[in-house]
C-alpha cells in the first residue's frame, strides 16, 4: 500500500442509523505519543463519541483509543478529549448548524490518508424511532428486490 492510498481504520456504524447525515467534513486529529500506533493497529472505538465547538476550535469527546501494549508509562488516557484540525470556514459552518435544535456533530470514520490520521465528521439531525423503522423497512425491501433480481438472472 502506498502513502497516497487511504485505509479505513474504524467506522461509526450507529451514526447513520441514529442520524440523518446532511454534510461531511474531513478533519485532521491531534494525537499524542503512542496513540498513533494504537490508531494504526485499529484500536479505536466511536461508541458515544461526539464533537463540540469550543472557543473557536473543534474537540472530539468520548472517542476511545486503546493504550498501546509496548507504550508502558508513555501511554495516554484512552478517553481524553482530542482536538480536530479544520479550516475556519468549516468551523463556522459547524458552529452555525450545531446551534440549531436537533443537530449534532458526529464522527463517522477514522482513516489514514497520506500518512496522517483523519476523521470524517458529519452534521446530523437525530432520527425519531419511526424514522429508524422506516429506514430499516426500505433497506429490507431493497434487499428483497436485489435478491429477486439475482435469482431471475440465474434462470
Amino acid at each position: 500500500m502506498t502513502k497516497t492510498e487511504s485505509r479505513v481504520l474504524a467506522q461509526n456504524r450507529r451514526a447513520r442509523h441514529d442520524y440523518f447525515i446532511e454534510e461531511t467534513f474531513e478533519a485532521g486529529i491531534v494525537l499524542q505519543g503512542t496513540e498513533i500506533k494504537s490508531v494504526r493497529k485499529g484500536s479505536v472505538n466511536f461508541k458515544d463519541a461526539f464533537a463540540r465547538v469550543e472557543h473557536g476550535e473543534v474537540f472530539l469527546h468520548n472517542m476511545h483509543i486503546s493504550p498501546y501494549e509496548q507504550g508502558n508509562r508513555y501511554n495516554h488516557d484512552p478517553l481524553r478529549t482530542r482536538k480536530l484540525l479544520l479550516h475556519k470556514k468549516e468551523i463556522n459552518k459547524l458552529l452555525g448548524k450545531s446551534k440549531e435544535t436537533g443537530y449534532a456533530i458526529i464522527p463517522l470514520k477514522m482513516y489514514i490518508k497520506h500518512g496522517y490520521a483523519k476523521v470524517l465528521i458529519g452534521i446530523g439531525k437525530g432520527k425519531k424511532n419511526y424514522d429508524k423503522r422506516d429506514t430499516l423497512k426500505k433497506k429490507s425491501a431493497q434487499r428483497e428486490i436485489e435478491k429477486a433480481f439475482r435469482e431471475r438472472q440465474k434462470m
